[in-house]
């Protein structure tokens, strides 16, 4: 059995990893605060990994999501935590009020650091779908405007989300190359 050092405070993500990848990897989680750069999802999501295998003093797995707008040419992007703590879901959805194009992207980009000064590896989900008034619960971050397949992620119970997911097809990714890397 293999084992990860999950880099979140995210109990939520935590949760859909762990049930994710199942009994075939541990997942330990630690909450250590990293400063964000500004730059593309993958150029992000590297760095961060970085970050945290030097602090950390080994291998780390570490998650950045995304959320992008097809009419806003990709925004938010990397910066829909920000978007989401500054105006919220009804923000979000009023962004594309001017626009007849409310498709988007569900982007989960996990980075994989075997320790410091090694170079992350990068695995990457996308889910398209589009961007709706707020349905379903609101638990976790954006799950409620984000539809796909007529449900929102929010109105999905978690087994159904994690078969789907932006999440679960990087993790499918990851999976995949412990396997090998492990055979």
């Amino acid at each position: 059995m293999q084992s990860l050092n999950f880099i979140t405070g995210n109990q939520n993500k935590l949760t859909e990893v762990r049930a994710i990848l199942g009994s075939t990897v541990t997942v330990h989680s630690k909450a250590i605060d990293i400063p964000e750069i500004q730059g593309t999802i993958e150029a992000i999501a590297k760095e961060k990994c970085r970050r945290a295998a030097a602090e950390v003093g080994g291998p780390v797995l570490t998650e950045d999501t995304a959320l992008e707008f097809r009419a806003l040419k990709g925004l938010p992007g990397p910066y829909i935590k920000w978007f989401l703590q500054s105006i919220g879901l009804e923000g979000l959805n009023k962004m594309l009020d001017p626009y007849e194009d409310r498709s988007a992207e569900a982007v989960c980009t996990f980075a994989f650091s075997s320790g410091p000064g090694e170079e992350p590896i990068i695995f990457q989900g996308r889910t398209l779908g589009k961007i709706v008034a707020a349905r379903g619960p609101d638990r976790f971050g954006w799950d409620p405007v984000f539809e796909y397949q007529g449900r929102t992620y929010a109105e999905m119970d978690k087994e159904e989300k994690n078969k789907i997911s932006h999440r679960f097809k990087a993790l499918m990714k990851l999976k995949e190359w412990l396997a090998e890397k492990s055979a």
